[in-house]
């Protein structure tokens, strides 16, 4: 089974909130990631056609910002990538007939502030701190932002996780309309032609073959 086959299976099973293809996450992106008022769920994909190599870096980027976090496999995979989990996170296996639960996902306790923020705009990020009575924020870079959500003790984890779902449910609407308008743009434009091959003569064909098996005389 490939990639579009195993998310047309999950989709339906998303009940609640709102679901986000390609979501950025840290270094890597988030095949679907299931938001409600109350948790992110971040799923990866792997399809018979996939590898497991970049799984070590999507566990650490999925586990500092995600509540539960799911790997939705084929069979062939199931061997290799087991040893690879942590036991919280969730397996689920592809078949043409459905999807399997192999374990269901635990509470991922690991979250961040900082790497949560990130799924944000800074401006967004600011407006949070600002809220709180959080002076000299508007000035600060990215990086200073970073620097101040790991070391802070005035900022707790629950009300910047709820506000970062608020604002990635309230931002799907403007993710539709752009995509949607995308695809309009597409349609409207003529399809690209292909490049006709320059046929060679049969003659011109001949003569390049026999030189190509022509052997040099010795003089």
């Amino acid at each position: 089974m490939n990639d579009p086959e195993i998310r047309a299976l999950l989709y339906p099973l998303l009940t609640g909130g709102v679901y986000v293809d390609e979501l950025p996450t840290g270094t890597t992106r988030a095949d679907v990631v299931h938001i409600t008022p109350a948790f992110m769920h971040g799923y990866e994909v792997k399809g018979d056609g996939d590898t497991l190599q970049r799984v070590a870096n999507q566990l650490r980027c999925y586990g500092e910002v995600y509540d539960f976090v799911t790997f939705v496999v084929t069979e062939k995979h199931l061997p290799k990538l087991l040893p690879l989990l942590p036991e919280w996170v969730g397996v689920l296996v592809a078949a043409p007939q459905g999807l399997r639960t192999h374990r269901a996902a635990a509470y991922n306790a690991t979250v961040e502030r900082a790497p949560l923020a990130n799924l944000l705009l800074l401006e967004e990020v600011k407006q949070f701190l600002m809220a709180r009575g959080l002076a000299g924020v508007s000035t600060l870079r990215s990086r200073e932002v970073g620097h101040f959500l790991r070391t802070t003790a005035t900022v707790p984890l629950s009300c910047l996780a709820q506000f970062v779902r608020d604002r990635l449910i309230a931002r799907l609407p403007e993710r539709l309309l752009l995509r949607a308008e995308r695809k309009a743009e597409r349609e409207r434009l003529p399809p690209r032609r292909k490049k006709a091959k320059r046929k060679i003569p049969v003659a011109r064909k001949k003569t390049a073959a026999k030189k190509a098996v022509a052997k040099p005389r010795l003089g």
